[in-house]
């Protein structure tokens, strides 16, 4: 859209010099041809014009393409592309390769684009809950007691399903945003790392600047040798503790 601005900024405030004429329009010095002319009803409307071919090829790659993904640029491993605009009618080149295809924000801007890459992002991990339910369904019994299982089991799953579905798209709208070049507000990936943070140097494959780094497996296996056993542990004497009290009542 910054592109489609820019552009219809530049028309609105073309100014008519002395004496300049236009449709048996007599303009003043300085004054704005294009909304006079609107005014006027010389001109009705303004609108970007498509590009056929770019159109005819995104047809191809995205909208044809049943089983293929969006061409969004969701693989990670290059530099984001920052500060870039959008627009039907004033596309960004698409002949030069690129490893990451934008295409779709290239073309119809970054609102659309990240609608689209949620719609797939949704789509997809909506497979989870489909296959879990099927398998669920297939495996209940008839009787009341069964269901009411199935629908508490269900219930759960959707729980924890619905919550790394936010989680992960959090993550990934973020990485949508800063490529994109639309990130007002900085992600926990490009904050500054708090004083205690320990970790390894490397090159963040998300801003491509040097970033400290602790590998996952180290934390993970925190979580499960200390975080985990702690919490359960914690559980557990809240769930003796309200025995005690069911007893004492």
């Amino acid at each position: 859209q910054e592109r489609q601005n820019i552009i219809r900024y530049w028309l609105e405030n073309l100014r008519a010099k002395q004496g300049e004429s236009l449709h048996n329009i007599h303009f003043l010095e300085g004054q704005p041809i294009i909304p006079e002319l609107a005014a006027r009803g010389v001109i009705q409307q303004l609108f970007p014009l498509h590009e056929q071919r770019i159109l005819k090829r995104l047809m191809k790659s995205w909208v044809q393409a049943v089983c293929e993904a969006q061409p969004l640029g969701e693989t990670a491993g290059t530099a984001p592309r920052r500060a870039r605009g959008g627009g039907g009618g004033v596309p960004a080149p698409l002949t030069a390769p690129r490893p990451l295809p934008d295409d779709i924000c290239d073309y119809f801007g970054v609102k659309i684009a990240m609608y689209f890459a949620w719609l797939g992002f949704y789509t997809s991990a909506m497979v989870y809950p489909a296959v879990f339910g099927s398998i669920l369904y297939t495996f209940t019994e008839s009787d009341q007691t069964s269901q009411d299982i199935s629908c508490v089991v269900f219930a759960i799953f959707n729980v924890i399903w619905a919550t790394l579905f936010l989680e992960e798209w959090k993550r990934r709208g973020a990485e949508f945003a800063y490529r994109w070049g639309t990130l007002d507000t900085p992600a926990e990936s490009i904050e500054e790392p708090r004083p205690q943070f320990r970790g390894i140097k490397r090159i963040s494959p998300v801003t491509s600047a040097e970033e400290f780094y602790y590998p996952p497996w180290k934390r993970l296996l925190f979580q499960c040798l200390v975080s985990l056993p702690v919490c359960l542990a914690c559980l557990s004497l809240v769930f003796l503790l309200m025995l005690g009290c069911f007893q004492l009542q």
